[in-house]
């Protein structure tokens, strides 16, 4: 992308609608001799809203102008602006941002594999970063750190050093992540400047910074994560999109601090080079505007009702939303989203469980721990003939000790040493005095006599290799099923043996890395 574009035609269009660039005259010089390296990162704290439309607006711009993009999910940022991200929810956090970021991109047409995503405790928590960290500490005052920080940290009345350190971890990542710019709104600008002013006294160039402007909000101010009534959620049903809209803070002729406006400008123009006004015939009908001057000379005007503004914004931006709702209506998504964004618990009268959340509830097959095992020992049950003592290593540590019935179907020294699938957290239970930790998964076929293969996993699986069925790759498995919620049962009645031998749930493969799980012979068996 941006071969046939001039320099002179990439440094406009890198910098269309962006406030304020620090450092244009260096961007000309690279952009004559090469791409141009650009890097736009975001903290993984609450949950995107339609205002990342801007900067993802922006990134397609980039990428038609030819610059290789890196997107930072900064989810160490994220816990060090006052815990806006508990530690524990961080790398769910991450995940849900992943997966909401590239749905938004592929809404508005970015090819992915034009992008580079980069996780920041992929590399700020090596020792050269680390110890960059403290040469930073030792130059920068308290002073310049709080004032960096000031409109982007949560500002509390008892500040933590945590926050102190955010500022400083930012301009470095512009060395590590080895780009020549870096992306932000325009309230990063003093965290920009110390980037620019730090930078330099550590060995490291002075980066190029590119300033978007701030979207106001629905209620006018800045579109918060936190303040649920400015702004709307990517995940908000058509309803509740109408309902934000209609309260939206739109006074007629007023083009200052008005959300809606902005919107206009700053996403459906970019993405689209025109704008629609849907008016009814008896007030002139639609009217095309492909020039976005035009939409503010005519609201100002009070040419354009702000009840036809908002209800053109809410068809454009619905549009923008329907594909993003329809791929978080999966399970496996709507899972990870319970789960990165939990509800706050709530107790009856100060009694009782806390309140479930949905991912807790929903039964769908991530929340099974299975894993590719190596049979290490087997012999007979101490206290019964019909059942075998195995020793299987998982990759963990210790090897799990799995006692199952298959003494009647395959000898010992067919299993011994072999690669078999196991369900590896169902709640240890005890076979006739013996504790069985695993469930090892076999097919079989009932009838007279029963037959019964283990599961065989791809070749060249080793021990731990993760088991998923495939589109519920990315969850994470429950610590121990709980027996009573009867997980794995219900999820086992879908659990079969296709007519080519593939392990399935309903119609999707059960997959590790290298391929496919399948059993010998067993067509149209049952897994158990």
């Amino acid at each position: 992308m941006g071969e046939q574009l001039s320099p002179d035609e990439k440094f406009k269009l890198i910098t269309r609608n962006l406030q304020e660039v620090l450092g244009e005259e260096r961007l000309k010089e690279i952009l004559k001799e090469r791409e141009v390296k650009i890097y736009w990162g975001t903290a993984t704290t609450g949950k995107p809203h339609v205002a990342y439309f801007v900067p993802m607006s922006k990134i397609a711009d980039f990428l038609k102008a030819g610059c290789e993009v890196t997107i930072l999910f900064a989810d160490l940022h994220a816990f060090l602006d006052n815990m806006k991200a508990p530690w524990e929810l961080l790398e769910l956090r991450v995940q849900y941002y992943e997966q909401v970021i590239k749905a938004m991109l592929e809404s508005i047409g970015v090819p992915l594999d034009k992008l580079k995503f980069v996780k920041g405790t992929d590399f700020q928590l090596s020792r050269e970063y680390t110890l960059d960290v403290y040469r930073l500490s030792s130059m920068v005052t308290e002073h310049d750190a709080k004032k960096a920080g000031a409109e982007v940290v949560k500002q509390v009345d008892h500040p933590l050093l945590s926050g102190l350190l955010y500022p400083g971890l930012q301009a470095l990542d512009e060395e590590y992540l080895k780009v020549d710019a870096q992306f932000g709104g325009v309230d990063q600008r003093k965290i920009f400047t110390l980037a620019e002013k730090y930078l330099p006294s550590l060995g490291y160039t002075k980066r190029i910074h590119m300033m978007n402007p701030m979207v106001p909000g629905l209620t006018g101010g800045k579109m918060s994560s936190s303040e649920e009534e400015s702004k709307i959620d990517l995940l908000d049903k058509n309803q509740e999109v109408k309902k934000k809209l209609k309260k939206a803070f739109c006074e007629p002729g007023n083009v200052e601090n008005n959300g809606v406006l902005s919107f206009v400008k700053h996403v459906l123009f970019p993405l689209h080079s025109e704008f629609v006004i849907k008016r009814d015939p008896k007030f002139g009908g639609d009217k095309i505007y492909t020039d976005y001057e035009e939409v503010e000379k005519d609201f100002a005007a009070e040419q354009i009702h702000p009840g036809d503004l908002k209800a053109s914004v809410e068809l454009a931006l619905n549009k923008l939303l329907d594909p993003i709702r329809k791929k978080f209506e999966t399970p496996e998504l709507k899972k990870l989203t319970a789960s990165a964004y939990p509800e706050p618990s709530k107790n009856k009268g100060g009694k009782g469980n806390p309140k479930q959340t949905a991912d807790e509830e929903e039964v769908i097959p991530s929340r099974l721990d299975i894993r590719v095992g190596k049979v290490i020992s087997v012999e007979k049950h101490p206290d019964a003939d019909s059942l075998y003592l195995e020793k299987i290593n998982v990759g963990e540590e210790q090897p799990r000790t799995v006692v199952s019935g298959l003494v009647a179907y395959i000898s010992q020294e067919q299993l011994q040493d072999r690669l078999v699938v196991l369900l590896c957290n169902l709640k240890p239970q005890k076979m006739r005095g013996i504790e069985s930790q695993a469930m090892l998964l076999c097919a079989s076929i009932e009838g007279e006599p029963r037959k019964v293969e283990p599961l065989d996993p791809p070749e060249g699986s080793a021990p731990g290799d993760r088991v998923f069925v495939e589109g519920y790759e990315s969850g994470k498995p429950d610590d121990e099923l709980k027996p009573k919620k009867k997980v794995f049962e219900k999820l086992q009645v879908d659990l079969k043996i296709s007519d080519e031998c593939v392990a399935r749930w309903k119609d999707q493969n059960l997959m590790t890395k290298l391929g496919q799980i399948t059993c010998k012979t067993l067509k149209g068996g049952n897994i158990s």
